[in-house]
């Protein structure tokens, strides 16, 4: 909610402000004092007001203290240990985790979170404060293209080896509960890491891809510093993706081109237009193999999987020009890059032509990853948003007095919650099928919520963020709160590995792969969730709301099945949605439905499936999705445009 700054002016008091000089045309650069009526002043806020102050304090009438040096007295929120204040995290791996994996995880978390208020937060903030920097040349004119980052930046990749930020999904301590403990640790971690959790997703679906490939010899190497715990041998990888023409759709923008050497490597040659972590260890890159005449396949069945090195030996860049840095809007803490591929030395780690079936695993991974982002900066923003309501004074009372702003809060907390089971639903699953638990239909859901998680949670990061920095008024405005990184940061999360209408496809891709086994599974999934809440009277409206929602989901697929592929294309982010919000509301009634739950996790169940659970639905019915519409379409956008005569 907006909180006035400003008192009420008297026109004569204003005259003679501005004839002193003292009245500023710019709100923002005049930061005032709540009203001291209603208030306790701590020791010292109120002390040595000038005498021309107390002056001007007469004459305006104003229940309004400054100082000389126009500080703006309100408390700073402050949270404390990040996993002791996250009651649903905890409340969750008490109801999932064996006895004996919870003792151990539950101790390994509380001393994580210590670290992170102490030492690792501190080191964020510097991060962002000393984004990279480029030095092409140096003094004496000799192309160097170094790309120096901070020391905490530095000190971040030794912490990340140390806490085991990436060994714990590979060394399976705790079995199939592995990845989920080191889900758990990388969001408490991502808020915290000054942008490292992004070269973390990429060492992590490097490591995962190599992995798959069963750890051939040549990898072996590699596999283990991606995976150690020992600061001095950890690497980071980078993931080297997209060219020149851009987007997802690699099949038809890559042109890196791979021509093989005498002793079985490849040189590449090409230009890498976004290559985040640039300043990683290794990296895995797409490219055509060229044949003897020098001749390259098109389309993704030309397409091959490569790892190298991006320095030698020697420490020199392996075959590398950096162009320049990329200007982003946020996550300017990680160096993100431009590069020329001039004969970069690599190997050929899928089979030839198998790149995209390759990066499946490593996509998979890094959407996973995506979503951790996700509900972390939800979840940040929420702690600091509730601290500060039991600080800020306005209009007589503490924010958290006012129930308007109460009820704004509840409802991105109920968001958040729904996200957060979401998350823990699919590391579960992906725990099992990494220690060979899954069943068929495990593989399947898991195969179908990843895109669902990654395309939904990331739209709710930045709506919640944004919501939340205007809970703090003029000062979720103010940069060196730090709420604006969080803000800038979050919003990257709708497009990177995937636009949400690029992921909406992909989970028609994975339904018609699966030739509707996927939609069979979830809905049976769904049903024996909510089977578990039948003996509890105060989730009965959500369970009935529910039901409702997954037979107009179902009676959707019948009708849309009769109308052809354009139907489902134009439909495709309705329905990613509502599968969203069906299974999200079903992981919020089983949780909600467990022995010893609490009133919040019911009424947090109830208040999601107060909203829209199959927003397919209603706009089918609405014919959102006929042909007439789509031209339509196209003519709204399109009115008025030079466009619009060659086009409609």
């Amino acid at each position: 909610m907006f909180t006035c700054l400003l008192p009420w002016w008297r026109s004569s008091a204003t005259c003679k402000l501005w004839q002193s000089g003292r009245f500023l045309p710019s709100v923002w650069e005049r930061r005032q004092l709540p009203s001291r009526k209603g208030i306790n002043m701590t020791a010292g806020q109120g002390q040595q007001v000038s005498t021309q102050e107390k002056q001007v304090l007469e004459d305006l009438e104003m229940p309004l203290a400054r100082r000389e040096t126009e500080t703006l007295f309100q408390e700073q929120p402050q949270t404390g240990n990040e996993y002791l204040e996250d009651a649903l995290l905890r409340s969750y791996l008490k109801t999932h985790l064996p006895p004996k994996v919870l003792e151990e995880v539950n101790q390994d978390l509380e001393r994580f979170g210590n670290r992170l208020l102490t030492k690792i937060k501190p080191l964020g903030w510097e991060c962002e404060l000393n984004p990279p920097v480029f030095r092409q040349y140096d003094a004496w004119g000799q192309r160097v293209d170094h790309i120096a980052t901070c020391s905490a930046w530095r000190r971040m990749k030794e912490i990340a080896a140390e806490e085991g930020l990436i060994a714990e999904a590979y060394e399976r301590r705790y079995s199939n509960w592995s990845r989920l403990h080191q889900a758990v640790k990388l969001y408490l971690f991502s808020s915290s890491s000054g942008g490292f959790n992004c070269p973390l997703a990429m060492t992590d679906g490097a490591a995962k891809v190599i992995e798959s490939l069963g750890i051939p010899g040549s990898l072996k190497n590699a596999f283990d510093h991606l995976t150690s715990r020992d600061p001095k041998k950890f690497w980071t990888s980078g993931q080297w993706m997209t060219e020149r023409r851009g987007g997802s759709d690699v099949a038809n923008g890559t042109e890196t081109v791979a021509r093989k050497q005498p002793d079985g490597t490849y040189r590449l040659y090409g230009f890498k237009w976004f290559t985040s972590a640039a300043d990683s260890d290794v990296t895995l890159t797409l490219a055509r193999v060229a044949d003897a005449e020098g001749q390259v396949k098109q389309g993704s069945s030309g397409l091959s999987l490569f790892f190298l090195k991006v320095r030698d030996e020697e420490g020199k860049l392996n075959g590398i020009q950096v162009q320049r840095l990329k200007d982003k809007l946020g996550t300017r803490q990680m160096a993100t890059a431009e590069l020329w591929l001039d004969g970069a030395k690599a190997e050929l780690i899928s089979a030839e032509g198998r790149g995209v079936a390759s990066i499946s695993n490593m996509l998979n991974i890094t959407r996973i990853h995506n979503v951790i982002g996700a509900v972390a900066s939800m979840r940040r923003m929420i702690s600091l948003s509730r601290e500060y309501a039991r600080r800020r004074v306005a209009f007589g009372k503490l924010l958290k007095d006012h129930p308007l702003h109460m009820q704004t809060i509840a409802r991105m907390e109920v968001q958040t919650r729904g996200a957060f089971l979401l998350l823990m639903e699919i590391v579960r699953l992906l725990g099992l099928v990494e220690t060979n638990m899954a069943n068929e239909q495990d593989q399947l859901l898991l195969r179908l919520l990843i895109p669902v998680a990654k395309l939904y949670t990331g739209k709710q990061a930045s709506a919640v963020v944004i919501e939340a920095m205007e809970s703090f008024g003029g000062q979720g405005y103010m940069e060196d709160t730090g709420l604006p990184v969080i803000v800038r940061d979050a919003l990257v999360l709708s497009i990177w590995e995937g636009t949400t209408n690029i992921l909406s496809l992909d989970v028609l891709r994975s339904l018609t792969k699966s030739q509707g086994q996927a939609m069979a599974v979830f809905f049976s999934t769904v049903q024996r969730k909510l089977e578990l809440a039948s003996s509890t009277a105060k989730l009965e409206p959500a369970v009935k709301q529910m039901r409702d929602a997954i037979g107009s989901l179902a009676q959707f697929t019948q009708a849309a099945g009769s109308k052809g592929a354009v139907t489902m294309e134009l439909a495709a982010r309705d329905f990613s949605y509502t599968l969203a919000r069906i299974y999200a509301g079903a992981l919020l009634i089983e949780h909600a439905a467990r022995p010893g739950a609490s009133s919040t996790d019911i009424s947090a169940a109830r208040r999601w499936c107060n909203q829209e659970l199959c927003p397919v639905a209603t706009e089918l019915g609405n014919s959102s999705y006929e042909a007439e519409e789509a031209l339509m379409d196209s003519a709204l956008v399109y009115e008025g445009s030079p466009a619009c005569g060659s086009r409609l």
